[in-house]
């Protein structure tokens, strides 16, 4: 049974390591697909026997396409993992128990998440939610989007009690220019979704699935509530009614930046890209060149 792990990297000489260890007797192949790295990524990466591919960046969602047209047909699963990332001793058992004993009419298996956050699980809050980050070759596609994107599974999936571990030992400065780029890429898909200016393929929603219910409540409840007060409203959920206070303080700083300030972030640059489209009567994606320096035009 022939495993490729597929792993997205720019400057992860911190986290390849790992991740490729915890990787070793379950896939039979790394597909590493690079963004130029100018750290020891690339070098650690096929120290460990890795196939390294670089490409230029788009989004998540293109890079990953891109690489999964790199698999070569005798694959007979694809996984997805970030170079953060990595397997916990459940899932691996889990993947050496019980995948090759799947009827053939399963498609895809779905993991849970958990993220560990200055230095701490974080276990309550509502986030811990499932992924399906493991298919049968020629079942999953990858739906283009700038963020939030999933993989459209061709047919019934089995769910391991194993899950997948986001740790990344960067700074929490760090974290913030991360989740600063990112609340400028969901902007661009909620614009997107009102004026239609990018061309891409969403997978219409499965609600049998968690991340097609989670998308269903945030486009269809969260986005009607008012901006910036739903960014509060959210934090409240997660931090008092899904107990995310029990996670102690680090709990507190993760639910109060992911719950809230990144949530206000989003809401505040969308309402910045509608102010000067107003304001200097500009189409949407010269507002968005302006404030996201994004240039949507070209992409």
């Amino acid at each position: 049974m022939k495993i490729v792990a597929i792993i997205l990297t720019f400057n992860e000489e911190l986290h390849i390591q790992r991740c490729l260890e915890r990787l070793q007797g379950i896939a039979s192949d790394f597909l590493v697909i690079d963004c130029f790295s100018t750290d020891n990524t690339v070098q650690i990466a096929q120290s460990y026997g890795a196939k390294v591919l670089q490409r230029k960046w788009l989004n998540h969602a293109d890079q990953f396409k891109w690489g999964m047209s790199q698999v070569d047909s005798d694959a007979d699963w694809i996984m997805r993992v970030d170079a953060d990332e990595y397997l916990s001793d459940v899932y691996i058992a889990d993947i050496q128990n019980k995948l090759s004993t799947l009827p053939l009419e399963i498609a895809g298996v779905y993991c849970g998440l958990r993220r560990i956050f200055q230095g701490k699980m974080i276990r309550f809050g509502a986030v811990n939610i499932s992924m399906l980050r493991l298919w049968r070759f020629g079942k999953g596609t990858m739906e283009i989007r700038w963020m939030d994107e999933h993989i459209k599974l061709a047919g019934p999936a089995v769910h391991f009690k194993g899950y997948i571990i986001d740790h990344n030992l960067n700074s929490l400065g760090y974290w913030i220019a991360k989740h600063n780029s990112y609340s400028a890429r969901e902007v661009l898909e909620i614009l997107n979704k009102e004026y239609r200016f990018l061309t891409t393929e969403v997978n219409k929603l499965d609600l049998k699935s968690p991340f097609g219910r989670k998308r269903w409540l945030k486009e269809n409840v969260y986005a009607k509530l008012p901006g910036g007060i739903r960014a509060f409203a959210y934090f409240c959920y997660r931090y008092f009614f899904a107990l995310g206070f029990l996670d102690g303080a680090a709990g507190l700083s993760f639910h109060f930046l992911q719950g809230f300030w990144y949530r206000f972030l989003v809401d505040a640059k969308l309402a910045e890209v509608k102010r000067v489209m107003r304001e200097s009567n500009l189409s949407v994606s010269t507002a968005i060149q302006q404030v996201l320096d994004i240039d949507v035009k070209n992409n």
